[in-house]
């Protein structure tokens, strides 16, 4: 059991993360999660989760290369660690225990 847990939106910052696959960085993680989750996320937002989720290992970034149309900036790119998919399946085992304790009679989907 790691000696962390992940907040709910640190949770969907890291499977977003995870579903891009090698393309993630700043706003193409704010448009999937808005595509996936109909969720409207600030860049600052995402910026401190990532910086976070980064100090705890769970994920790692590095510096794609400079284009004339970010006017030479540089994307940062995340991808998900070891220790972070060892987080997210943990977390989905709690979660799933939990709906698993969920007596049938009190779900209710109409």
């Amino acid at each position: 059991m790691s000696q962390y847990h992940l907040a709910e939106f640190e949770e969907i910052v890291l499977l977003t993360v995870s579903i891009l696959d090698g393309n993630a960085y700043g706003l193409s993680i704010i448009e999937e999660i808005d595509k996936r989750i109909h969720r409207k996320v600030s860049l600052g937002a995402i910026q401190t989760v990532l910086k976070r989720l980064e100090e705890k290992k769970f994920l790692k970034s590095e510096f794609g290369e400079a284009t004339k149309i970010r006017g030479g900036k540089r994307k940062r790119y995340y991808t998900i660690t070891g220790e972070g998919h060892s987080i997210l399946k943990e977390t989905k085992e709690q979660r799933m225990g939990l709906w698993e304790a969920v007596p049938a009679y009190s779900i209710q989907f109409s």
